[in-house]
C-alpha cells in the first residue's frame, strides 16, 4: 500500500493503524471521541451511510474526508465543506538550525497542549488527540507557544498536523522548525510524511512547499452534525 491510501485518508487510517481506536463496524467507523472526530463508512451503500449516521453524535460533529463528492447520510445534514490539499514529502528541504529549542511533549504537557490547540484552532483535536503520534514543541518561561506532532496513520505514511503558534507568537519560523523536525522523523523511521491544508490557504500552502512537499491531490473536508 502507498499513496493511494489518501484518496480516502480517514478510512485508510481507520481500518489499519488506527484500528485500535475505532468505533463501529465494517459498514462505517469513527475514532473514539477522546482522539478526534473523524469518520468515514466503507462506501456509499444506503447500509453504509446510515451506519455513519449513526456514529454521528447527539450535539457534535464528524468529520469525513473523502476525495470523491460523498451524499450526506440519512438523519445528517453538512454543517460546512471546504476543499483542502494533500501534500506529501519525500525529502526535507535543509534549513538553517533554529534560534530556540524544540523539545518533546509528554502526557504531562497535554493540558497545554489543548488549550493551544483550542485557542488557534489548527483543526480537529480532542483530550486525548496528543496520544495519537509524538508531538514536540517551543516553550517560553515554561509557557508552551508553539507545537506539532502526528496523527493520521496507516501502512508507510504518517500525518503532521496539531501546527499552531500562540498568536503573541507568531512571525517568529516556530512552524517551520517544528515541522521540518516532525517530517525528518518520520522519514528516519521509514514513513513518508503528508498533510492537509485548506485549499485557500495560499500562506500555509506557500510554507509547506519550502519544507519540501509536493502537492498530491485534492479533498473535501465535510463537518457533518445530525438534522
Amino acid at each position: 500500500m502507498g499513496l493511494e491510501q489518501l484518496d480516502r485518508p480517514v478510512w485508510s487510517a481507520l481500518t489499519t493503524r488506527w484500528a485500535k481506536i475505532a468505533e463501529g463496524d465494517a459498514r462505517a467507523w469513527r475514532v473514539d471521541r477522546d482522539y478526534g472526530l473523524f469518520g468515514a463508512a466503507a462506501d456509499q451503500s444506503p447500509e453504509s451511510l446510515a451506519a455513519l449516521a449513526a456514529l454521528v453524535p447527539e450535539r457534535g460533529e464528524l468529520w469525513v474526508v473523502e476525495r470523491d463528492a460523498w451524499p450526506a447520510a440519512p438523519g445528517t445534514r453538512f454543517l460546512r465543506q471546504a476543499e483542502c490539499v494533500q501534500m506529501v514529502c519525500e525529502r526535507v528541504t535543509p534549513g538553517k538550525s533554529p534560534a530556540f529549542e524544540i523539545v518533546d511533549l509528554d502526557e504531562a504537557d497535554a493540558p497545554a497542549m489543548y488549550d493551544l490547540a483550542m485557542l488557534t484552532k489548527p483543526g480537529p483535536y480532542a483530550a486525548h488527540t496528543n496520544r495519537l503520534g509524538a508531538f514536540i514543541g517551543v516553550k517560553q518561561d515554561g509557557r508552551l507557544i508553539a507545537m506539532a506532532g502526528e496523527r493520521m496513520k496507516m501502512p508507510g505514511l504518517s500525518e503532521v498536523s496539531g501546527v499552531c503558534t500562540h498568536p503573541d507568537h507568531r512571525g517568529r519560523g516556530y512552524a517551520g522548525a517544528l515541522m521540518r523536525v516532525v517530517a525528518e522523523r518520520m522519514l528516519a523511521r521509514g514513513e513518508t510524511p503528508w498533510l492537509h491544508a485548506y485549499a485557500s490557504n495560499a500562506g500555509a500552502i506557500g510554507l509547506y512547499e519550502s519544507l519540501g512537499f509536493r502537492l498530491h491531490g485534492s479533498v473535501m473536508a465535510s463537518v457533518v452534525v445530525r438534522v
